[in-house]
């Protein structure tokens, strides 16, 4: 069956959001990063800038951190609210037609669906460090640290929302490390799924 949904996990500095819109250009398949961001605030009412800090980051590097959120008189925090509507969207985002979603937790969301293909995308340290110092003009020790960061703030959101853990390779259609194999051979590979 074709994959009409691809989603794209990835660790930080390895270039999956970018392989994510490449592979989205070339199959002529609408991309949502940035976009279901949008979509996500118009439907809740939550600003973007919320949205993209909490949507798929832990309040923190310790997983402890969701026991101390606020919660309503049901119980129910701002971040499980946040969750509940990302995941109805995704789902009618699905619906809608052929598309890459990055991130969000879309890989449990959809892992239902035989329509999809799950993709984790890694690379080796040294490759990372020099793109995210690069990228955001930092020194190999901030680099460093930056990706260890969002890596584990990541690694929690999904292991609390999910049944799943975060970069296990059984959660996934294929693995891939860009470093070893290149950003072009990615998408490349992507795209013959």
């Amino acid at each position: 069956m074709e994959k009409r949904i691809i989603t794209i996990s990835r660790e930080f500095g390895s270039g999956g959001r970018y392989i994510g819109e490449c592979v989205a250009q070339r199959l002529g398949y609408t991309y949502y990063d940035k976009k279901l961001i949008e979509k996500i605030a118009e439907e809740t009412g939550l600003s973007r800038k919320f949205i993209e800090k909490t949507g798929e980051y832990a309040p923190s590097k310790n997983i402890f951190a969701y026991s101390f959120v606020g919660r309503d008189r049901n119980g129910m925090a701002v971040e499980d609210y946040l969750n509940n509507m990302q995941s109805k969207i995704i789902h009618e985002i699905a619906e809608e037609g052929p598309c890459v979603i990055v991130g969000r937790c879309a890989d449990d969301i959809l892992q239902d669906r035989i329509d999809c293909a799950h993709v984790f995308i890694h690379g080796d340290m040294p490759a990372k460090v020099k793109r995210i110092m690069e990228l955001y003009n930092l020194s190999e020790n901030e680099a460093k640290k930056r990706m260890r960061e969002m890596d584990k703030r990541r690694r929690i959101h999904y292991n609390y929302f999910t049944n799943g853990e975060w970069g296990a390779m059984r959660n996934y259609t294929i693995t891939l490390n860009s470093s070893r194999l290149g950003i072009e051979k990615c998408i490349d590979i992507i795209c013959g799924l």
